[in-house]
């Protein structure tokens, strides 16, 4: 049972201090597509150690939602990373302790406490983004629900880590079109869940056009540190739901050896360098969508999901 929490604990610290670092490697990678020289993939790092060393400004105005709001953003991540297999097959402490829905209304706890502390700023760009997240989120929850109805067709469980052994048992049930479909509809959700193009563009400072940005305006010092770095942990943790379980258990540690999982850190890493490229090439190629066509293009998703539960029930 100690190393099975000590094992859970290597979960966090990888989701911990490897996020920054995927990133800082997509933020370069992006802007290298666009001929541009690009930040450091260790710029998260330093901004991250940097803001904590400046003082907090908080208006006197505020509540306690915008001050605890940071700690729940940083804190919904770490919390799901206990529930998902970041490095290994089995089951690990507390892989029981909550399902896939779960998770999600973890990071939608997470999402809740951000727009609620945007909207208690009284900065009228604040509650713009934060209203414009609530629609995104309002559109993207009826994707998750539908990926999460097919999964436990699939599966008959609800824990990811029976999920993701069950999309290679039988063999046929990883080239299954539902399969395919389910997958294809969570990249989807995961760009607009992370703010990125074409539902959003994070290196914009125009704040009529920022949805998910707008919303950390008033925050400085260690609760900026706090919100960028929640936020990376966020991406990790999506892109492990769909890598880890959605598509394969590919690299990670069958064995109960501290050596095995530590060899699945680097294996991880590049499947995640694998999903970093192609979300590259996906916000090279498309331009930022208006914002009523980000309906289309969630409603798109919801399709593809829907479409995969019918195949698989049929």
């Amino acid at each position: 049972m100690l190393r099975m929490i000590a094992f859970n604990l290597l979960q966090v610290l990888v989701v911990l201090f490897l996020s920054p670092l995927v990133v800082g490697i997509l933020n370069r990678l992006k802007e290298r597509m666009a001929g541009k020289q690009g930040p450091s993939v260790w710029q998260l790092y330093r901004d991250i150690f940097k803001l904590m060393g400046k003082d907090r400004v908080i208006s006197s105005h505020s509540t306690w939602v915008f001050r605890f709001a940071p700690y729940v953003i940083f804190a919904s991540p770490i919390l799901v990373t206990l529930l998902i297999p970041v490095l290994t097959t089995y089951p690990l402490f507390f892989a029981f302790m909550g399902d896939m829905l779960g998770g999600g209304f973890v990071l939608a706890l997470g999402g809740f406490f951000y727009g609620m502390a945007a909207i208690d700023t009284a900065n009228p760009y604040g509650a713009m983004g934060a209203s414009r997240t609530r629609m995104v989120g309002f559109l993207g929850e009826p994707v998750f629900m539908t990926v999460f109805f097919t999964v436990c067709f699939v599966a008959n469980s609800t824990i990811p880590y029976i999920v993701q052994q069950r999309w290679l048992h039988p063999a046929g049930n990883f080239f299954a079109p539902a399969h395919l479909l389910i997958c294809v509809a969570f990249f989807m959700l995961i760009l607009a869940e992370t703010g990125k193009i074409p539902v959003d563009n994070p290196s914009g400072h125009f704040e009529l056009a920022m949805i998910d940005e707008s919303k950390a305006l008033e925050y400085s010092g260690p609760s900026m540190a706090l919100i960028k770095w929640g936020g990376a942990m966020k991406f990790v943790v999506l892109l492990c739901i769909l890598l880890n379980v959605l598509i394969a258990p590919w690299g990670l540690a069958s064995g109960h050896g501290f050596l095995d999982v530590l060899s699945a850190i680097p294996l991880i890493f590049i499947k995640m360098l694998a999903a970093v490229v192609v979300i590259v090439i996906v916000e090279t190629a498309l331009a930022k969508l208006r914002l009523f066509r980000i309906t289309g293009f969630l409603g798109l998703a919801f399709v593809i999901a829907v479409t995969a539960l019918l195949t698989r029930m049929l």
